[in-house]
């Protein structure tokens, strides 16, 4: 287990979830460690105040992710969520001995309808939970279409040489009727971000969640149109194509942070974990909404030229700052967009040796601008402004 000081444990938290924005991507410096044990996974039983409107008391159990010294906790409760508590509002702490009884996708699918509004349903496919208050045609629309891009995800990096985990639990993707619905639910993640996308992946709920995408203003209206057609509609859209690269990014973040090729709050690099999933949604303007792997990313490449200027690599590699700022974030994405498919492309050998450093970061482990260009330099052997050169050659050969 990981053992941090008191000081910052809220803070870097805080600034974790911050740092990764719509998407939840990204590090932040981490605490000093102050104790180091050994990785032991140790299941608690803790009652603590409840903030709620009442006050008392809650019980709740976990696994624990990262414990300060001063007993403050981050916590993996039995749903996925990460919890922190505060060692001021534990009143009691005791050891789970035993493991909780093992949870069937459905049965975990049901707990998190208890937390929904009325009216949802459940779908259950291979490697996914779907909760849903749409069509059961859309939900297995979306169901079909994750699934794709659980298998693709998989194929491909293994096939680059990355170890991929089998997910240890079903990925959790929870679809909302209409944009209004959805945006209120979002609020409480999102802010007032939650009108600006139609999909995200939360790092501390581990769930996607999105909306009936049919009913998108961004779709044009198609009133006689069944809702056992749902998916053939928005295939049939060319207008579909951005829209479900969304979905298919943020499921993207949802498998990497599943089948361990990152750590839920390891210090990833913004860049690197943007770079995959924008290098996966790859969209398909001919009418099929999303075409697959590592094609080229028309909307990012044409934004990378546009926004390029010598020295833009090391903005995005040294520091997350970019993917913050309003101003930068679109220019940021395109430019992690480019540095990925280049790497994959070109230097597979060695974007999968840093990947491999990546996923060996664990939660809130130290990230600084000179450890991220150790960590860069070690695998590809050069800064990544030296690396602008050959990209934009390789970017003049794939227009």
């Amino acid at each position: 287990m990981h053992r941090i000081t008191p000081v910052s444990l809220r803070l870097v938290l805080a600034a974790l979830v911050a740092a990764w924005g719509i998407a939840l991507v990204g590090g932040a410096a981490s605490p000093p460690v102050a104790e180091e044990d050994a990785a032991v996974a140790e299941r608690v039983a803790l009652v603590i105040r409840d903030d709620g409107e009442g006050g008392g008391e809650r019980e709740i159990e976990g696994t624990i992710v990262i414990e300060a010294v001063d007993g403050s906790m981050l916590l993996e409760l039995d749903d996925q969520r990460l919890q922190l508590v505060a060692a001021r509002d534990i009143r009691s702490r005791v050891p789970c001995d035993t493991p909780p009884p093992p949870a069937t996708p459905r049965d975990e699918g049901k707990r998190i309808l208890a937390e929904l509004p009325a009216g949802f349903e459940l779908l259950v496919t291979r490697h996914y939970v779907i909760c849903f208050d749409t069509s059961r045609a859309y939900a297995q629309w979306c169901g079909a279409l994750f699934e794709k891009l659980h298998d693709a995800f998989g194929n491909y990096w293994k096939k680059a040489g990355i170890e991929i985990e089998t997910t240890r639990r079903p990925l959790v993707v929870v679809i909302f009727s209409d944009r209004q619905r959805y945006e209120a639910h979002a609020a409480r993640d999102l802010g007032a971000a939650a009108d600006r996308v139609v999909g995200y992946y939360n790092l501390l709920t581990n769930r996607v969640t999105t909306f009936d995408l049919t009913g998108s203003d961004q779709l044009a209206r198609r009133p006689s149109t069944s809702a056992g057609r749902a998916g053939l509609e928005i295939l049939a859209s060319p207008e579909a194509a951005g829209l479900v690269s969304t979905l298919v990014h943020e499921a993207s973040h949802q498998m990497a942070f599943n089948c361990g090729m990152h750590n839920r709050l390891a210090p990833v690099p913004v860049w690197l974990s943007e770079g995959m999933a924008t290098f996966f949604e790859t969209p398909d303007p001919g009418g099929r909404g999303w075409k697959g792997i590592g094609g080229v990313n028309r909307p990012r490449f044409d934004r990378f030229l546009t926004g390029y200027r010598p020295g833009v690599l090391d903005g995005i590699v040294l520091g997350d700052e970019p993917f913050r700022d309003a101003d930068e974030a679109v220019d940021a994405y395109a430019r992690a967009w480019a540095l990925t498919a280049f790497l994959a492309h070109s230097r597979k050998a060695a974007l999968v040796d840093y990947l491999t450093t990546m996923r060996s970061k664990r939660p809130l482990d130290p990230d600084t601008p000179e450890e991220r260009m150790r960590d860069f330099v070690a695998a590809f052997g050069v800064t990544p402004s030296e690396l602008e050169e050959p990209l934009m050659k390789f970017l003049a050969r794939w227009k």
